[in-house]
């Protein structure tokens, strides 16, 4: 099943400039396969790095969560309109090649373990056939409204 940048907002609430995936190739019971390209005029290309630019390991990480949050949607009862996902840990982070404008980073996601309230993931981000980022990662479903649930609220 694929999904498309409309389809992919109907479930997470982020937007551009921070909507890390266009669009979805593969969502089924074992894994998900989306996409992220790269474009040239990325705001964060600006100043990461100036005459050098290449897409922060942070955000290539946010995209695989994101990627992984979009999975675990599709998988359980998660209603966008009364749940949010969030990010709550990473672990075994390692980035391998830069992403350069004009990349198309691929990213694949396996859940390592499943649950009512939190998943955890590994992910791979490849562009072409070339790993250029891996790590694993939890995130957490929790009611929309109650931001005394997100981590790290006070």
């Amino acid at each position: 099943m694929e999904l498309d940048t409309r389809a992919i907002e109907a479930i997470l609430p982020h937007r551009a400039p921070f909507l890390m995936i266009d669009h979805v190739d593969v969502v089924d019971g074992e894994r998900i396969v989306a996409r992220k390209t790269v474009a040239a005029d990325e705001p964060y290309l600006q100043g990461h790095f100036p005459g050098n630019p290449i897409m922060p390991g942070v955000l290539i990480v946010e995209a695989m969560a994101q990627a992984g949050a979009v999975f675990a949607a599709r998988q359980c009862s998660f209603d966008p309109a009364r749940q949010v996902m969030y990010f709550m840990a990473i672990d075994k982070a390692r980035f391998r090649k830069p992403v350069l404008p004009g990349d198309i980073l691929r990213l694949e996601v396996v859940p390592l373990r499943r649950g009512t309230a939190a998943w955890k993931m590994r992910a791979e981000a490849k562009v072409g056939d070339i790993l250029v980022a891996e790590a694993e990662f939890l995130v957490g479903i929790r009611p929309r409204n109650d931001a005394t649930s997100a981590p790290g609220a006070r």
